[in-house]
């Protein structure tokens, strides 16, 4: 039997603000990793794994 917990927060304007500068962060570095990923695939037909990725 599986068990599934939700949770709810209520950051205070700081916390809300650094969450966003955050998540902002994180999704400009993903996006940014598939590109060069999705690239090197349509370019060069090879892949590029997660240990070349972090390195970048």
């Amino acid at each position: 039997m599986e068990k599934a917990y939700s949770f709810r927060f209520y950051p205070t304007p700081e916390q809300e603000s650094l969450l966003r500068r955050t998540l902002g962060c994180v999704r400009l570095v993903d996006n940014k990793a598939l590109h060069v990923r999705t690239q090197a695939w349509y370019e060069k037909q090879e892949r590029v794994g997660y240990a070349q990725t972090s390195s970048m």
